[in-house]
């Protein structure tokens, strides 16, 4: 008898109950992506970048509060408004802290999305990424841009 990998089902062992659906659904309520993200009206959402200095300092969304995952129970409710629609971002698909960080934020009760793919994709997909230097737009890369310039 062979053993799943890692303790995931086989598709023999899938119930047809709805849990699927009801789990992507779910997913997708709690997650945005980053074009998505880029088009929202301004002021709609507040963007955080929950990495520590050096990576916000390496380059991070311009706008975007920058609050590390460890500091948001106790500097988040002074600086971002009860009610807000949080986004939080990481680095990118590779880290899941941008995951942590919306967990905090959800236990102290806002309503809060992951951006997936993170700062990573945000670059790639030919988004402005803010440093001291100020702000730079690197080109596309046309094989992860769901939006490309026309």
């Amino acid at each position: 008898m062979q053993e799943a990998a890692h303790g995931s089902e086989t598709p023999e062992n899938f119930a047809n109950d709805g849990s699927a659906a009801a789990y992507f659904k779910a997913k997708l309520r709690f997650e945005i992506d980053v074009m998505a993200v880029a088009e929202a009206p301004a002021g709609s959402l507040v963007v955080v970048d929950t990495r520590r200095r050096a990576s916000w300092d390496h380059g991070h969304i311009p706008g975007a509060v920058h609050l590390p995952t460890a500091q948001i129970p106790e500097r988040a409710p002074g600086l971002i408004p009860a009610g807000s629609h949080v986004v939080v971002y990481g680095w990118g698909p590779g880290c899941n802290g941008g995951t942590f960080a919306a967990l905090a934020f959800a236990e102290l009760g806002y309503r809060v999305q992951e951006m997936i793919g993170g700062i990573e994709y945000w670059a790639r997909n030919g988004l402005p990424v803010e440093t001291a230097d100020g702000v730079t737009v690197r080109e596309f890369d046309s094989l992860v841009t769901a939006h490309q310039p026309q």
